[in-house]
């Protein structure tokens, strides 16, 4: 078999092959076998029709077809082994000459991953927030802790705000009540803002038993994105009682004795998670300016599979299970469909850039994945898909997902050692030391920050084309 390797441009090739017919020899035998199982003939046992006698009745032209069709798919893989190609997705399989008893030729255009040349990024430098603790970042914390505590009791007046209300509503749109319009005895704190637009003014000033109407925009259900009359009766009014801040507090609410030491408490809680977050945004930025530095060709065809996958993940998924559609979704975003698009593609196209230099900077690094750093990622991975480790794993090895999941850690070490090699400095001018392994593990592995997420976003797009390419490209004849 001889096989030349035409580059189209920096993310797609051509491959030229030519094979002696009688490599196709296993293929042909293979071709009348199951022609032989298929077909029958009088006089002939089922199975057992000669070559010749398929070839007069059949045709020799499906003989041939079935045996191209056969090898194709392996005559293909072979050229791309021998060209050490990486590539992406299905070919576009043309049979350019089949001569009978002489030659095979075909061409197969295909989408590659592109060669990504990485930059000396040392000289990078990124600015994150200061990881200061305030008192009143304390205060604040210690107000949410006692809001959870709070106790409520039943008022003979008027609601105001910061009470909470138990009320019946009905939604009415164009006169018509909603299937799904109808809720009754719900609790809503005024001024919480968790509710309907509007609600707050509706219900301040009403008194158990009192009953009044107003307009809005619905935000879920059947009548998602629609104006609807909404009918609010209060059943009754309750006050919030926020317990004493002292020490009977804080023994009612955590493990201390004293209000002092769950003040000091939450001061090095509220420090952990700023430098979490610290090191989060310091990945993101640093992401970004590597991206910006350096020049990633993206293939059309894995783009335009992205963009459609995303879609389908919003529209199908996250917004399916809101009881929302696109165009629902669109209006309360105040977003135009060309806007979105554009957006979808912009995000896309990140991710699909941000796996690839990722991945060249694994292999250039040779950088691994061991089973312990395999292991931890997983049981973070199912925690937050609400499965157990045991339930995760199975359904990541009967998925064939596990090479998925080692590509993951291995972007996120590969981006570490990138985070470890540029300069960051907080607001105030000081340098961030970012090689503190447990801070840094965390913010690359958790799949919360932009950087992990966009990853890990386009890895499907991309571990999909690659294991089209693998199950064979029959379907490319």
């Amino acid at each position: 078999m001889k096989s030349a390797v035409e580059t189209l441009n920096p993310t797609r090739v051509r491959l030229t092959v030519e094979v002696p017919f009688e490599e196709l020899k296993d293929s042909l035998d293979a071709a009348y076998k199951k022609i032989n199982q298929q077909v029958t003939v009088p006089g002939f046992r089922k199975g057992k029709i000669p070559a010749r006698v398929i070839d007069q009745r059949f045709g020799r032209g499906a003989v041939l077809e079935e045996a191209v069709n056969d090898a194709l798919p392996k005559l293909y893989q072979s050229a791309v082994e021998e060209g050490e190609l990486n590539v992406l997705g299905q070919p576009e399989v043309d049979i350019t000459d089949l001569k009978d008893n002489e030659l095979l030729a075909f061409t197969a255009e295909v989408d590659v991953r592109p060669e990504i040349e990485i930059p000396d990024y040392s000289g990078i430098e990124v600015e994150v927030d200061a990881a200061e603790v305030s008192d009143e970042d304390i205060d604040s914390a210690v107000e949410q802790l006692r809001e959870r505590f709070a106790s409520t009791s039943v008022v003979e007046r008027a609601a105001a705000e910061g009470d909470v209300v138990k009320v019946d509503l009905e939604a009415k749109i164009d006169g018509e009540v909603l299937e799904d319009g109808v809720a009754q005895g719900v609790d809503y704190t005024i001024g919480s803002g968790e509710l309907l637009d509007g609600i707050d003014e509706a219900v301040t000033g009403l008194e158990a038993g009192g009953s009044t109407t107003f307009t809005s925009e619905l935000k879920g259900g059947s009548g998602a994105g629609q104006e609807a009359e909404v009918s609010v009766t209060v059943e009754s009014v309750s006050a919030r009682e926020l317990p004493e801040l002292d020490d009977d507090f804080a023994q009612l609410a955590s493990e201390f004795d004293t209000l002092e030491e769950m003040r000091e408490d939450s001061r090095k809680r509220l420090a952990d998670q700023k430098k979490y977050d610290q090191a989060t945004q310091a990945q993101e930025k640093v992401l970004d300016a590597l991206l910006e530095l350096t020049e990633v060709p993206v293939p059309e065809k894995l783009l335009a599979d992205e963009i459609e996958s995303r879609k389908h993940n919003l529209v199908n998924h996250q917004l399916g299970q809101l009881g929302l559609d696109l165009a629902s979704y669109l209006k309360m975003q105040d977003k135009s469909e060309e806007e979105f698009e554009n957006e979808l593609k912009e995000q896309a196209e990140k991710g699909i850039r941000t796996q690839f230099v990722l991945d060249e900077l694994v292999s250039k690094e040779k950088l691994n994945v061991s089973q312990e750093e395999l292991t931890e990622h997983l049981m973070r991975r199912a925690q937050s898909s609400g499965m157990s480790p045991d339930q995760f794993a199975q359904a990541v090895v009967e998925g064939g997902q596990v090479p998925m999941l080692v590509g993951e850690v291995a972007r996120g070490k590969a981006l570490a050692t990138v985070v470890e090699s540029v300069t960051v400095k907080d607001t105030n001018g000081e340098v961030v030391d970012m090689s503190d392994e447990d801070e840094t593990d965390e913010a690359d592995e958790s799949g919360e920050s932009e950087a992990a997420a966009e990853a890990e976003a386009s890895e499907g797009a991309a571990e999909a084309a690659q294991d089209k390419d693998d199950k064979g490209e029959k379907s490319g004849s």
